[in-house]
C-alpha cells in the first residue's frame, strides 16, 4: 500500500557462546550472516567483515541489504556477541534470521529487543 513503511528491528546480546569459531574464523561468520540474509528473505548488497586481534579481539560482520542491515559483533574475552537485524517490507522476516544465527553461535542465554519501525 502506498505510503506504508514496514520496519522490523530486533537487536540484543548472546552470552556464553559455545561456537568458538565466532571469535577467530571470519569466513564462518561471513557465511552465517550471508545465510541469515537469505533466510530473512532480504537482498544482499554488500557484506563486510573485519577481525580484531588481541585479548579483546573478535569479529564484526555487517551485511548491507536493500531492506536495511544485519550486523554481528563478537568479543572473545567476554565470550559475548551482539546482533542487530533491521529489515523493511512485508516480505522479510528478521525473526527467522535471528533463529538461524542463534543456532549457529549456540549461546547459553540471549536477550531480544524489538522496535516496530513502521509508518502506516
Amino acid at each position: 500500500m502506498k505510503g506504508q513503511i514496514v520496519g522490523k528491528h530486533i537487536y540484543g546480546s548472546f552470552y556464553d557462546l559455545q561456537e568458538q569459531k565466532a571469535y577467530y574464523d571470519s569466513r564462518f561468520m561471513e557465511e552465517v550472516v550471508r545465510e541469515a540474509v537469505k533466510i530473512a528473505n532480504a537482498t544482499l548488497i554488500e557484506l563486510k567483515s573485519w577481525k580484531i586481534e588481541g585479548e579483546k579481539g573478535g569479529i564484526s560482520v555487517i551485511a548491507l541489504v536493500e531492506e536495511s542491515h544485519i550486523a554481528i559483533h563478537t568479543w572473545k574475552e567476554y565470550n559475548y556477541a551482539t546482533y542487530d537485524i533491521y529489515t523493511c517490507g512485508y516480505h522479510t522476516d528478521p525473526w527467522k534470521a535471528l533463529e538461524f544465527i542463534r543456532e549457529k553461535l549456540k549461546p547459553k542465554r540471549w536477550t531480544v529487543n524489538y522496535s516496530d519501525r513502521s509508518k502506516l
